[in-house]
């Protein structure tokens, strides 16, 4: 019986080894996983960059084209001399006037002379 107890190893040195062992495969399982994330996240950081660019583009045609288009169309089918553009005209002018006195007071003037359509540039 002797030599059977001998031949038996004492099993506090197998689960500490299994217990490393197990933990150097999670870490390379963990440096594995890292490195993939990190290249699929390089491969898909152009697509992301051509969505942002193309959708910023499409916000911007869709703006310029739904808000000015129609503005300018109703701004050209309005005739030129009536009552509300006599009104337009009036109303910049008293708007200018009133930021001409308010300079003058204060004794700064940080604004340009605002120049209203179909009037003469003060020179």
């Amino acid at each position: 019986m002797s030599e059977q107890a001998a031949s038996i190893e004492t099993p506090t040195a197998d689960p500490l080894r299994s217990a490393a062992d197990a933990m150097a495969l999670a870490l390379q399982a963990a440096k594995d996983g890292a490195a993939d994330a990190q290249e699929r996240v390089s491969q898909m950081v152009p697509a992301i960059g051509g969505f942002v660019s193309r959708l910023t583009y499409t916000t911007c045609y869709a703006v310029s084209y739904g808000v000015v288009f129609p503005t300018l169309l109703v701004a050209r089918a309005v005739p030129k001399e009536n009552a509300v553009v006599n009104g337009i005209k009036d109303g910049a002018r008293a708007a200018r006037d009133a930021i001409t006195t308010r300079q003058a007071e204060t004794g700064t003037s940080d604004h340009p002379h605002i120049i209203v359509p179909g009037e003469e540039p003060v020179g």
